[in-house]
């Protein structure tokens, strides 16, 4: 299965990235170079399913460029 990363960004220059169908720990080594890019990180959530080891890992980063 192939991982999803999305990126949103707001009218305030605020983004948002989420990643989707990544098993473990692979959804932060496949944004990790997004996140370098887009610069200090303000805050990360985990969903449900990143603590699930049967279930594909999400994870949602809300970051802001600097």
């Amino acid at each position: 299965m192939t991982g999803t990363i999305t990126i949103t960004i707001s009218p305030d220059g605020k983004t948002k990235m989420e990643t989707s169908g990544f098993v473990g720990s692979t959804c932060k080594e496949a944004s990790q170079f997004i996140r370098q890019a887009l610069g200090q990180q303000m805050s990360e959530t985990f969903k449900s399913e990143y603590f699930s080891e049967r279930n594909l890992n999400n994870t949602e980063l809300s970051e802001t460029n600097p």
